[in-house]
């Protein structure tokens, strides 16, 4: 597994700037945190993270045909911060941020997306 490491983290820092806190590339059987915000701390349960977010990688599957329309990107709201995650056939990438407005979270998504899917 070779994250596009560098391509993700231009990417979101140019959608988000200086709210970007983390990002973490990630395969059904494998991650890699590619960017770490230099005030954060390293010690943080990165793989409980990778556990929850590859669910997303069935819930995509089972939502395909929804009347919703097609996965775009999922967004988990909290107390100090966000975790947004895009998933793109067998690889996913979350990035976790400051309190941001949803817009915000689009621009990011978009970003990321882009970068999935350049990748593929």
């Amino acid at each position: 597994m070779t994250p596009p490491s560098e391509e993700l983290t231009s990417a979101c820092r140019t959608a988000i700037g200086d709210s970007l806190r983390s990002i973490v590339y990630f395969t059904p059987d494998d991650f890699e945190q590619v960017y770490l915000r230099d005030d954060l701390s390293a010690d943080a349960d990165v793989a409980s993270f990778v556990e929850n977010e590859r669910r997303g990688f069935e819930r995509r599957a089972t939502g395909a045909n929804s009347e919703l329309g097609p996965y775009k990107y999922t967004v988990h709201v909290h107390e100090d911060g966000a975790l947004t995650r895009v998933i793109a056939d067998d690889r996913g990438v979350f990035v976790t941020t400051d309190p941001l407005s949803s817009a915000r979270f689009e621009e990011v998504a978009i970003a990321v997306r882009n970068v999935l899917d350049d990748e593929a």
